[in-house]
């Protein structure tokens, strides 16, 4: 419309009423008062009894600001009811995620789409195995797969953001890399994980990350926890995908056992794989005072499947022996985290309880008059942020203990995979999945030794980490001294 009239095609403008023209008072005032006049034309609101023709109406301005006012009442009131909505861990978006659908009998709940969950399994599985998310596209329209913004369209009508229903088999890059970092799928739901700054601006911020809430376990999950936290580690580590599309296996779980940074993949440039080497990151970007620790990749796949192989062997033929030992290394530690965690978090909510008292306490001298309403607000708002603190504390707590509690879960589960994998003729990502937490790489003993090789320690599935580090006794940590050439 503001396009005809600069053209001169439209003469006289009619709205029901003000608000019809724009809620936002800045602008619609400068419309009426500068924009429209500016080109000659005519403005009637019919219900404000508004006429241009007639001369200014003194009372336009002020219905302005109401009305702005009311969208702006209207939009904090609609914000509230979505907090405690979210607050409660009911979904808050308005998007359903693809591989899932709303259930028949509850449009509050959502099930997995049987149409599209396996597809979503499947990239999360082609990842987790080392395929690069290029490879993954490629893939997934040699199948002929609909993309999920084509999906849409056709079941439901939506036209979403970058639709091209002339190449339904296309896949973005950046809808799969979206796809695998999302959280939904192991089953949570994650609301407030963006948010706007006022009912004017329409666009998403990213929220810090003490601001967005995660409710575990709410709906049926397509992939297991396991390989939703599998493929995150991949994201920590390198990314790049060599010439054939495949990842770099160890991302995620290669670290420098001195300065703890991860040790990235070198490729070589005459594409001899035997010459691809890792190098610690904090060596090459010089955060650290930490040395090269230079490993080549294929010394390291020799010794890691050799060891794998052993400890697969000993847990298939001597599971009991095996389960007691595993069992018993950590019992120690475990018995000791368990008081310590327990003591920790009888503290957090005593604090929280104190604080509930002391705000309360404080608004009773705000009500009498004891305090000013800004010292009440500044030591009010002080307190419920360390109270926020420290409920995030207690579920980090917990998330601790639930993991402490699974230790028996995953040493039976390393047991039964023992039994599968009987042979392994190859490291792959998949054994690295299944099998190993982490690999630690010590430096030489003598920097720069053809002969003195490297301390390599290795941290199986059933051992459990602690505070970001694998609590694990020496029994449980394979250290073998190999040759880097």
């Amino acid at each position: 419309m503001l396009d005809d009239i600069e053209n001169g095609l439209v003469g006289t403008v009619i709205v029901k009423d003000q608000s019809r023209l724009g809620r936002d008072h800045l602008e619609t005032d400068r419309l009426m008062e500068l924009f429209f006049p500016l080109y000659d034309v005519r403005f009637i609101a019919v219900t404000d009894g508004v006429d241009s023709a007639r001369g200014n109406n003194e009372m336009s301005t002020l219905r302005n600001y109401f009305n702005d006012f009311y969208a702006r009442d209207t939009s904090k009131k609609i914000r509230a009811v979505q907090r405690a909505k979210g607050e409660r861990g009911e979904r808050v978006g308005t998007t359903i995620a693809y591989g899932y659908m709303k259930s028949p009998d509850n449009p509050k709940q959502i099930i997995p789409d049987p149409e599209t969950a396996p597809i979503v399994k499947q990239i999360f599985e082609m990842y987790a195995s080392g395929i690069g998310i290029p490879t993954i596209c490629a893939t997934l329209e040699k199948q002929q797969v609909v993309n999920p913004s084509v999906y849409d369209f056709r079941k439901h009508g939506r036209h979403a953001s970058g639709l091209n229903p002339d190449r339904p088999y296309h896949w973005g890059q950046t809808s799969v890399r979206k796809m695998l970092s999302n959280q939904i799928y192991c089953g949570d739901t994650v609301n407030f994980k963006t948010y706007s700054k006022n009912n004017k601006l329409k666009k998403r911020l990213k929220n810090a990350p003490e601001n967005v809430l995660i409710f575990p376990d709410t709906h049926e999950p397509i992939i297991s926890r396991r390989l939703f936290e599998l493929v995150q580690k991949h994201f920590e580590g390198r990314k790049r995908p060599d010439k054939f599309g495949e990842m770099d296996k160890y991302a995620g779980y290669l670290y420098c056992a001195e300065c703890g940074a991860r040790l990235y993949l070198h490729r070589s440039r005459n594409s001899d794989p035997k010459k691809n080497n890792f190098m610690c990151a904090g060596y090459q970007k010089r955060t650290t005072d930490c040395t090269s620790h230079y490993i080549r990749e294929s010394v390291l796949d020799e010794i890691v499947l050799g060891q794998l192989r052993q400890m697969a062997a000993y847990a298939r033929e001597n599971a009991e022996e095996f389960y007691a030992m595993a069992v018993q290394n950590g019992e120690a530690e475990a018995k000791k985290f368990y008081a310590a965690a327990e003591q920790k978090r009888e503290q957090i909510s005593k604090r929280i309880s104190v604080i509930d008292t002391i705000i309360c306490t404080l608004y009773e001298d705000r009500v009498k008059g004891t305090i000013t309403p800004e010292r009440y607000e500044m030591m009010a708002a002080n307190y419920e942020d360390e109270q926020a603190q420290l409920k995030a504390d207690c579920q980090e707590l917990t998330a601790k203990i639930e993991k402490m509690d699974m230790r028996e879960k995953y040493v039976q589960e390393f047991i039964e995979k023992a039994r599968s994998y009987i042979e392994m003729p190859r490291l792959t990502p998949e054994l690295l999945r299944t099998f190993i937490r982490r690999i630690e790489v010590f430096e030489k003993s003598k920097k720069y030794s053809r002969t003195v090789g490297n301390t390599i320690v290795i941290y199986y599935t059933f051992q459990m980490p602690q505070d970001g580090k694998v609590m694990s006794e020496d029994e449980n940590a394979e250290t073998t001294m190999v040759s880097a050439d």
